[in-house]
């Protein structure tokens, strides 16, 4: 008997799920955090800080504060997740405050949704979350295109328990097919009376409404320092079912986030010298270094990311050691591009060597995130 006549024999219905790649989320798993495995004072700025592909977006002026790590404390089949805790309370939250944890997704890889046509898409999103609480927080998926989005709550306990939340299709608002940001799937956190003042729509898509986003009775992170968010294996899939999360070899992920976010040369990795390219004098002052990119970036205009100090690199040429403080990023493309001194140098137009970090601090990174 085929597999499709025993599920209609058991009164199950096939779903039409999409052969290939099926989760539409890059690092669900939180294997990737190619920036830093934890960093401690967030919470006063919005930015990619640990994880790849996660970013945590906040507004106006809160004084909560919290700590974000990749740690070891999976469910099963997860040796990792991230974890929020906080460390500075917030219990006076001014109307514009808000914390969310956000995947930004560019519109050209949202074209199977078929959003905005007569044969949309659903979408389920599941995830495994804990906390070391009860709480009440709201997964959204917001159009940037057409300014509307959808929302839905989840509850936390203090054991890992995977949530399944299928928003149904749209037939309103077409996703741009270009690699800007299209849609963001987004967990909030936290909210001030901005978001929360209005009334929640519950699982319908509509005009998206900041008074609406958080309104009902939802948790703060940021109401006691001993509260904690933990979440790993993200799925986001075409349909209405959720299907066992896709987990994909650790290389394939670390070359899925090397579109956004590329760490080239970093001397932390080993405590030692780390090549970054063969640099050359163009001039007795410029000292020049070409560099490929792993992946073809996101933009043609990735921006330069370095850890600046005194001697953090050198090059070495014919005997010598020439050190360098500061970089500039100079003609650039979606796969490589030019970096130069930015001071110290001083040599032989002509002359080459090899260009590397030389302090445990120094690292060179390609940033092109959404």
């Amino acid at each position: 008997m085929s597999k499709a006549a025993e599920l209609a024999k058991a009164g199950e219905t096939l779903t039409n799920q999409p052969s290939g790649r099926k989760n539409i989320v890059t690092n669900g798993a939180m294997q990737v955090a190619q920036r830093s495995a934890s960093e401690t004072g967030l919470g006063a700025a919005t930015g990619y800080f640990t994880l790849d592909r996660w970013s945590m977006r906040e507004g106006a002026a809160s004084a909560g504060r919290f700590t974000m790590a990749q740690v070891a404390d999976g469910p099963s089949g997860f040796a990792k997740c991230l974890k929020l805790t906080t460390t500075t309370a917030d219990t006076s939250i001014a109307a514009g405050e808000f914390l969310f944890l956000s995947q930004r997704f560019e519109g050209q890889d949202l074209q199977q949704l078929k959003k905005g046509t007569s044969d949309a898409e659903s979408v389920t999103v599941s995830f495994y979350v804990k906390g070391n609480a009860a709480a009440t927080y709201v997964c959204e998926l917001s159009d940037a295109d057409n300014d509307r989005s959808i929302t839905q709550a989840f509850t936390v306990t203090t054991d890992w328990v995977k949530k399944t939340l299928t928003f149904p299709s749209d037939t309103t608002g077409a996703l741009n097919d270009d690699n800007a940001l299209s849609l963001q799937l987004i967990f909030w956190l936290h909210g001030g009376s901005t978001y929360t003042s209005g009334t929640f729509s519950d699982n319908t898509w509509t005009s998206e409404t900041s008074a609406n986003r958080y309104a009902g009775s939802r948790t703060s992170i940021f109401d006691a320092t001993s509260r904690t968010f933990f979440i790993t294996g993200v799925q986001m899939e075409i349909g209405s079912q959720a299907t066992p999360f896709e987990h994909r070899s650790f290389g394939e992920e670390l070359a899925l986030c090397q579109r956004y976010y590329y760490r080239h040369a970093d001397h932390s990795e080993n405590s030692a010298n780390s090549t970054i390219g063969i640099g050359f004098y163009y001039s007795s002052s410029v000292m020049m270094v070409d560099v490929k990119f792993r992946q073809s970036m996101r933009t043609s205009t990735p921006t330069l990311e370095f850890a600046s100090g005194s001697n953090y690199y050198i090059l070495q040429r014919d005997g010598a050691t020439d050190g360098v403080n500061d970089f500039v990023i100079g003609a650039r493309g979606t796969n490589g591009c030019k970096i130069e001194n930015a001071d110290e140098a001083s040599g032989t137009a002509g002359k080459a060597g090899v260009m590397m970090t030389d302090n445990d601090d120094a690292y060179i990174a390609f940033d092109a995130e959404l």
